[in-house]
């Protein structure tokens, strides 16, 4: 399981790298102006409903669903209800797909409002949000053929796929000279890469056996317990997408450029949530699932707290990192061409502020699927539903001070409600089950991540920002250099803490 995790995690890993690129490219392109905040609404509107119908609710769903199909009644079996759940998934994107693409305007005026006020900016919107709205129906069946390929032990190809929107997105920027403006062909590029990612994956599928081909839905006990799964799922999804529109809606309202900064500040946080708990989640989830399938209920909660132990361990270096310098992150990564300096200090607190619920984001994952593996979605829609729920409230509460920190703030205390209570949940049923393995990975992981700090704090305030003078070459060489020597210490110290003080052995 660990090896599957590190090659998921590694292609993922790739993933983000281009996907930096990618964001470079764009800044550069773009800026953090009005083209900028358009493109941003235009990708967001797809991905928001994706990840309602698509990756979120429907992996919880369909996962676990086709796993246990598979190992009860075999592989044909399990192909057949992908058949189901595919031809259901196209017909219902494709009938919203089309409504969304001809109430175009309406729907900019509920997620946006605030650009009606700039006629430029919301025509903009309109026009590039109709040519990245098709990605959705494109994702989605991704997202099925990536959970089929999951449950059959095959990784690498679902986990590469997202490569590909990256690459094509910064092939069609390098050609905007053809088109209308930059955001136009990023619109293109994020379009074009939905049909190479579903062609790379059907490949993929036939090679390894498990191509789904579309089915009459006939409601079956199979279909019938996907759907019972899959509308508490929906639910807990749409409630994090729900807090996810209310930043483009109030963020809309805010002065030019705080769309923009809250996407760049959302595209580094996530880097961690992308590699390791993606990563993480997308192998434990049919471990899980097949363990207690065969009722090997030890071998489920030995695995679920690998993973736990494994993510708080990754997760620590980061939340410091974006705790004490996103300053020099964003100085580093995106002050370039249009993006400026005080666009750089925008999104550096935007993403100070969302690193204060990083740790519970990263563990949410692993904790739920100790929930979701026994097909028990009900009780991670009511932790989600109080989590959500403090979520937007806070929205409305900090955003006219704080402005576009303020929503990254109310992000951050609402992933703290969610935990609080799924752990509460987990602990009272005995879906969560912490054994001393993991207590030894905690301790050690946090006296190694308070060392880690105190050095970055001193190297950071000091000695790094005096080498060199240039302002962009500086922070490079001053990123660098920290993550390589906070990337020593900090694991050298984890392997000395497990070791000495708790005199286990490091596999």
């Amino acid at each position: 399981m660990i090896r599957s995790i590190m090659s998921v995690g590694g292609l993922t890993l790739l993933s983000r790298i281009t996907g930096f690129a990618r964001d470079i490219v764009l800044a550069s392109f773009l800026g953090a102006g009005l083209v900028a905040d358009a493109f941003v609404v235009a990708q967001r509107l797809p991905n928001h409903l994706r990840s309602i119908f698509g990756e979120g609710a429907f992996n919880s769903a369909f996962v676990p669903a086709y796993s246990r199909e598979m190992a009860i009644h075999g592989s044909a079996k399990a192909q057949n209800f992908a058949g189901k759940i595919l031809s259901v998934l196209v017909a219902t994107l494709t009938i919203l797909s089309i409504f969304a693409l001809w109430q175009m305007p309406l729907v900019i005026e509920l997620l946006a409002p605030g650009f009606s006020n700039d006629p430029n900016k919301y025509a903009l919107t309109i026009e590039l949000t109709r040519i990245t709205f098709p990605y959705l129906l494109l994702v989605s069946i991704v997202t099925l053929l990536s959970g089929v390929l999951n449950a059959h032990n095959r990784f690498a190809s679902a986990a590469a796929a997202p490569i590909l929107l990256n690459v094509s997105v910064v092939v069609f920027v390098g050609f905007a000279f053809l088109f209308p403006s930059a955001g136009h062909a990023a619109a293109w590029g994020v379009t074009i890469a939905g049909i190479f990612e579903i062609l790379i994956l059907l490949v993929n599928a036939r090679r390894a056996g498990c191509l789904p081909k579309f089915q009459w839905p006939i409601l079956d006990t199979s279909l019938r317990g996907f759907f019972r799964s899959l509308g508490p799922a929906v639910v807990s999804s749409g409630g994090i997408q729900i807090a996810m529109f209310a930043d483009t809606i109030l963020a809309s309202l805010m002065p030019t450029g705080s769309v923009s900064a809250i996407y760049y500040a959302d595209r580094i946080y996530q880097l961690p949530v992308g590699i390791i708990a993606v990563a993480a989640g997308t192998v434990l989830l049919p471990v899980m699932s097949k363990h207690l399938g065969v009722e090997d209920t030890a071998k489920a909660e030995r695995a679920q707290n690998k993973v736990i132990g494994m993510t708080f361990a990754l997760t620590l270096p980061f939340f410091v990192a974006f705790i004490l310098i996103p300053d020099l992150i964003f100085d580093a990564l995106f002050l370039h061409g249009a993006f400026t300096k005080e666009a750089s200090l925008a999104a550096s607190s935007v993403l100070s502020a969302y690193a204060l619920g990083l740790i519970p984001i990263m563990l949410l994952r692993p904790v739920s699927y100790g929930f979701l593996a026994r097909q028990d979605t009900y009780s991670p829609l009511i932790a989600s539903v109080f989590g959500i729920g403090s979520n937007v409230f806070l929205k409305f509460l900090l955003y006219a001070e704080f402005g576009a920190a303020g929503l990254a703030y109310a992000t951050a205390m609402g992933a703290w409600v969610t935990f609080a209570i799924l752990g509460y949940l987990g602990f009272r049923k005995k879906y969560l089950r912490i054994d001393r393995s993991l207590i030894r990975i905690i301790f050690s992981t946090l006296i190694s991540a308070c060392i880690l700090a105190s050095f970055t704090y001193f190297m950071s305030s000091t000695i790094f920002n005096s080498i060199i003078y240039n302002e962009k070459l500086s922070a490079v060489l001053n990123l660098i250099a920290l993550s390589v020597s906070g990337f020593v210490i900090y694991s050298t110290c984890f392997l000395i803490f497990i070791k000495m003080i708790f005199r286990s052995k490091i596999s």
